[in-house]
């Protein structure tokens, strides 16, 4: 269990500094050619009901994806961390013009406030599609986060409450992209990864 996490640790680091090598354009052109393969997949033509996290800088950019979703008329639904309770929910945005007015997290993550009441995705119907940020991919599916452990926990929350899973997608950098990655039984694998360059 050390090694994993040891292992785990040196890999952050060097994603870290891979991410911080990469200039802004690069990062704008890397997450438009991510943002066109979605747009043009068939898992998210068929998903209505779908769950995406605001990006960071060192994030492939989703807000024109946020943006495609409210054009198509299809629900969108954020992650709203506690930092109280350790937890996380997807809860519904409205408009994309909201995401303005968000505060940022101790994390440095958009999110609404926690007193704002909104829609929970499981309670209200669940999720058809869900996008998994992350540091670092395989293009088999693992995934290495930031350690905290929120989207694991969700993921597998939302499997015992859905009758039909959601499809779960990681958007990536080519940078992002590893051979394997060190998991442990806690990590959740992913349906799919999506990188510019094939």
């Amino acid at each position: 269990m050390g090694t994993i996490r040891s292992a785990k640790t040196a890999l952050r680091l060097e994603i870290k500094k891979k991410i911080q090598l990469m200039n802004s354009d690069q990062k704008v052109n890397q997450s438009k050619l991510v943002t066109e393969k979605v747009i043009n997949s068939q898992y998210f033509k068929e998903s209505n009901r779908i769950s995406i996290y605001i990006s960071r800088s060192d994030e492939v950019q989703t807000f024109d994806l946020l943006r495609k979703i409210f054009d198509l008329g299809k629900l969108c639904f954020v992650p709203r961390y506690s930092t109280e309770s350790n937890h996380m929910d997807m809860v519904r945005l409205y408009s994309i013009e909201e995401v303005n007015n968000f505060s940022k997290t101790k994390w440095n993550i958009t999110q609404p406030d926690e007193e704002d009441e909104r829609e929970n995705a499981l309670s209200t119907g669940g999720l058809d599609l869900i996008f998994v940020p992350g540091m670092a991919f395989s293009k088999a599916g693992k995934r290495l986060g930031r350690g905290k452990g929120f989207y694991d926990k969700f993921l597998k929350e939302c499997i015992a409450s859905q009758r039909v899973p959601a499809t779960t997608v990681g958007l990536a950098f080519d940078e992002q992209i590893f051979q394997d990655i060190p998991t442990d039984l806690h990590d959740f694998k992913l349906d799919i990864i999506v990188y510019p360059y094939d």
